[in-house]
C-alpha cells in the first residue's frame, strides 16, 4: 500500500477519534481551539482552576483551609460576601452557572465580562480560548451541585451574611 495513502488514512482516523472526544455542545468552529482530547481538556481545566485562584473565592473555605476541600465541593460558590464601595458581591456557584451554558456562550461571557470586585474579570479576557474551554469542560465535568449564591447588595445596603470588608 502507498505510504501517502496510509498516512492519509491515519490522519483521518485520528481526526475522527479527536472529533468524537469533543463534547457534543462544542460548536464545529470552536473545535480547532479545543484541546485534542476531552480528558486532557478536563485535566488542564482542573489545573487552571487551581493556579488561577478560582477556588479561592468560588469554593467555600478553600483559602482558609489551605486548599484542603474535597474536589466534590469545589466551585459551588460562597455565602461570604465581599463588601466595599461597590456594595456586597458574592462568588457565584460556577457549577450551576455553567451547567446551562454552551461552550460558545461561555466564551462570549468570558470575553465580555466586566464584574464587580473582587472578581478579576480581566484575567478571563487574557486567557486563550483553549484555556477558557478547558475550564468550562472541567467545571461541567464536576456536575451541578450546591445552591445559588446570595444576591448582590448595592452600596449602603445591609448584607445578611458574613462579609469581608474592603476599605473604601
Amino acid at each position: 500500500m502507498n505510504r501517502t495513502l496510509i498516512g492519509g488514512a491515519i490522519a483521518v482516523a485520528t481526526l475522527a477519534v479527536v472529533w468524537q472526544a469533543l463534547p457534543a455542545d462544542t460548536p464545529a468552529h470552536l473545535a480547532a481551539v479545543t484541546p485534542a482530547s476531552h480528558v486532557d481538556s478536563v485535566a488542564r481545566g482542573r489545573y487552571l482552576v487551581q493556579i488561577a485562584g478560582c477556588n479561592d473565592c468560588h469554593t467555600s473555605r478553600y483559602a482558609e483551609l489551605g486548599g484542603k476541600v474535597p474536589e466534590q465541593d469545589w466551585l459551588t460558590g460562597d455565602a461570604v460576601g465581599w463588601n466595599g464601595p461597590w456594595g456586597t458581591t458574592y462568588p457565584i456557584n460556577l457549577r450551576l452557572f455553567l451547567a446551562d451554558l454552551t461552550a460558545e456562550q461561555w466564551l462570549v461571557i468570558a470575553r465580555s465580562a466586566v464584574a464587580r470586585p473582587p472578581m478579576p474579570w480581566f484575567n478571563l479576557h487574557a486567557m486563550s480560548d483553549a484555556d477558557l474551554l478547558a475550564i468550562y469542560h472541567y467545571v461541567r465535568s464536576l456536575g451541578p451541585a450546591g445552591k445559588l449564591a446570595p444576591e448582590y447588595v448595592p452600596p449602603g445596603g445591609n448584607a445578611q451574611t458574613p462579609v469581608w470588608h474592603f476599605p473604601g
